[in-house]
């Protein structure tokens, strides 16, 4: 038996961050309806690498996010649309809705009204800032959130431009944590018998997502720099060049440095590592990591990575996305499953 079993949830969500939602509740077990109006239906079945199936409106950013799931098409804004909807609640035990701030309402199905009719109802929104403060009302996107929330700034290098994150991190990250309000919401209502209301906000959770750096910037009362692929004060803590690529190399703490300089074949340096204080990597920095730039770039990335991996040191050569989704790792955790292939023509697109 899976976890939601016997649970309804009504998806009124579309885009990515409101159907994340909904389809985590889906994967584990919940009986998920997606409901999309009729004269709108959900932008993402038009989006994705394959001409062909979004054409058909299966497109595969649509489908990332829309598996386990039953769907319906309704006139939201008619009568007996409103009546369907009101029928579906009846046997609902959860709504999720991202459209903006009082669209809901408008139709008729808002809050107020459908809790009334069931008040054991689980009511989750999901909108880019939330249900309250002067922003409530305002459209956004992951990308705008990025900008609005500090994320932006704190990405690229110091005194260079903003760089976006390029997947819609924000978009998935509110996604579950909306999930998990949802379930803990679920949960409190075995012992209460009530629903809830969940205000789930986009800008929120960036900042939940960021909390070391938003601690950080209220602690010193302004923002930290940018820094890239590099940690300011742990040199072996970045990304450096090697000969058939890059490598990240995490090595943090005092133990771990002094491992990679010794799988580096530098025991004098490793020895000095263990004994260094943070005072002192931050004034010994920049000539630290220029004597593993040094080194490194006269090493396989590939190699070193598995050596560093076996003295106990996080590393890993940079591969793409398709690198990372064929490997043998991803395949040993079943996280991929096979889903639907784009058509022959389709093929190659990128």
């Amino acid at each position: 038996m899976q976890p939601f079993e016997g649970v309804r949830v009504l998806d009124f969500t579309h885009v990515l961050a409101g159907p994340f939602a909904a389809y985590q509740l889906a994967v584990l077990g919940a009986d998920v309806i997606k409901i999309e109006d009729t004269h709108v239906p959900d932008m993402m079945r038009g989006e994705g690498v394959s001409p062909a199936l979004n054409a058909e409106g299966r497109g595969t950013r649509f489908q990332t996010q829309g598996g386990n799931k039953r769907m319906i098409a309704v006139d939201l804004k008619s009568s007996e649309g409103r009546e369907i909807i009101l029928k579906l609640v009846d046997s609902a035990d959860v709504v999720i809705s991202n459209f903006r701030t009082g669209t809901m309402g408008r139709l008729g199905l808002g809050v107020d009204v459908l809790t009334a009719r069931k008040p054991d109802l689980v009511w989750c929104t999901l909108t880019g800032f939330g249900a309250t403060g002067p922003k409530a009302e305002h459209p956004a996107f992951d990308n705008v959130i990025q900008a609005y929330s500090g994320l932006l700034a704190s990405t690229g290098h110091e005194g260079g431009a903003p760089v976006k994150v390029g997947p819609p991190v924000l978009d998935y990250g509110t996604g579950a944590q909306a999930a998990f309000a949802i379930a803990a919401a679920l949960f409190q209502r075995t012992r209460t018998g009530l629903g809830q209301r969940i205000d789930v906000s986009m800008l929120d959770a960036a900042l939940m997502l960021m909390a070391s750096t938003v601690s950080d910037s209220d602690a010193r009362q302004g923002p930290p720099p940018p820094h890239g692929n590099s940690d300011p004060i742990r040199p072996a803590y970045g990304l450096f060049e090697t000969t058939d690529g890059q490598l990240m190399i995490g090595a943090f703490t005092n133990r771990q440095v002094a491992r990679l300089w010794r799988v580096l074949g530098d025991d004098a340096r490793a020895e000095t590592a263990l004994q260094r204080t943070t005072p002192e990597w931050h004034a010994t920095a920049a000539d630290d990591r220029a004597a593993l730039r040094d080194v490194l770039r006269e090493k396989n990335a590939s190699d070193m990575e598995d050596a560093l991996n076996a003295a106990g040191v996080p590393a890993a050569r940079v591969r793409n996305m398709f690198e990372a989704m064929t490997s043998e790792q991803v395949a040993g955790r079943a996280v991929l499953q096979p889903g639907v292939t784009a058509p022959e023509t389709d093929r190659g697109l990128t």
